[in-house]
């Protein structure tokens, strides 16, 4: 794309009834939402109009049958069903799910063909999206099967990153699946995406412990001195600026995270309950790894809510504009890896 030009956000709508549609209709209820991209939602546009209904919402749409018809200074509607499919606010229902993942199927094949430069994912409920073409944990996982490379979740705001070491898994699986490979493959995405997502040309990285007080010399636990902490060090002795294990009980209120780039977290709650302690609301959720830009709120359906205009749009608005000022920062860092590239070759003749 030319460096001037709009950027194409697709957007997936989640679960239709629960606060998706609310919180991207407020969105792109402001109009200089549109100064910064070209918006295509992937859904019914009659399902968009019974959320604008009901919760008074005036969004003008642009219905298309071709994403390149998609209009700059529009909220353009890319219908993904000719089915009729109920909206039943506040409710988890099988067409719920259904159109979830429609929704987010078409959406990251538009990724995947480049139809769209990045894609932003409003909520899914994990449980009634399941379906013999949908058998993941979550978008990260799905996304992974989708796209290439190897996808590593981060929660961030502008003050903090929070990548996890696992993910979507049960606590008692978590032990077994922490390892010197794993660790050395989430340290080398996380390290990555800094560089090239974030423009940090030097990241510095804290990885936390598994065990409580990181084991305390192994009267609770091993991991951390037989696993962790040896890896760690032999990612250090290859230049890169990666600390720890820290004890996560004590690393937050700290606020030792602010010393550095990014945090690695062993485990989905170790990371995200004082993630959403710190910054619930305004965090943003990125798959970093994979060749696709993918961004979303930090919080779910909230069926509780849903219809009701009480959706607080707040995390929406920072994942579409954090998807755009990532794949900005991807397009500088390819430019510049090029221009370097043909400067040595010149070099050479």
């Amino acid at each position: 794309m030319k460096k001037n030009e709009k950027i194409k956000v697709g957007i997936s709508v989640g679960d239709i009834n629960g606060i998706g549609i609310e919180i991207i209709l407020k969105t792109f209820e402001d109009a200089r939402m549109l100064d910064f991209c070209t918006p295509i939602l992937f859904c019914d546009p009659k399902i968009v109009a019974v959320h604008g209904k009901a919760l008074n919402l005036n969004v003008q749409l642009n219905t298309i049958n071709k994403i390149e018809k998609a209009v700059s200074n529009k909220l353009n509607a890319f219908s993904v069903s000719d089915k009729h499919i109920p909206v039943d606010l506040g409710k988890e229902t099988p067409d719920g799910g259904m159109h979830a993942f429609l929704s987010l199927q078409a959406a990251t094949n538009a990724l995947k063909k480049k139809e769209i430069d990045v894609l932003v994912t409003a909520p899914i409920n994990k449980h009634n999206i399941q379906s013999d073409q949908f058998n993941f944990k979550g978008h990260t996982e799905y996304l992974e099967s989708q796209l290439q490379g190897s996808s590593l979740m981060i929660l961030m705001t502008d003050e903090i990153r929070i990548g996890l070491i696992t993910g979507h898994i049960p606590v008692t699986e978590i032990s077994e699946k922490i390892t010197k490979e794993l660790i050395e493959k989430k340290v080398a995405i996380m390290y990555r995406s800094l560089i090239e997502d974030f423009a940090i040309s030097k990241p510095k990285i804290a990885v936390l412990g598994l065990n409580p007080h990181c084991g305390d010399n192994g009267v609770i636990g091993k991991e951390d001195d037989e696993i962790i902490r040896p890896t760690l060090a032999g990612i250090q002795e290859t230049g890169k600026l990666v600390y720890g294990p820290y004890a996560a009980d004590s690393f937050f209120g700290s606020e030792s995270y602010k010393g550095f780039d990014a945090v690695l977290a062993m485990y989905h709650d170790q990371g995200l309950g004082p993630f959403k302690t710190l910054a619930f609301g305004k965090g943003v959720n990125f798959t970093a790894g994979l060749d696709g830009v993918r961004t979303s709120p930090d919080h779910g359906t909230a069926y509780e809510i849903a219809g009701q205009n009480k959706a607080n749009h707040s995390s929406f608005k920072e994942a579409l504009f954090s998807a755009i000022k990532i794949f900005r920062a991807r397009q500088n860092y390819i430019e510049l890896s090029e221009n370097k590239l043909q400067r040595k070759k010149h070099v050479k003749s």
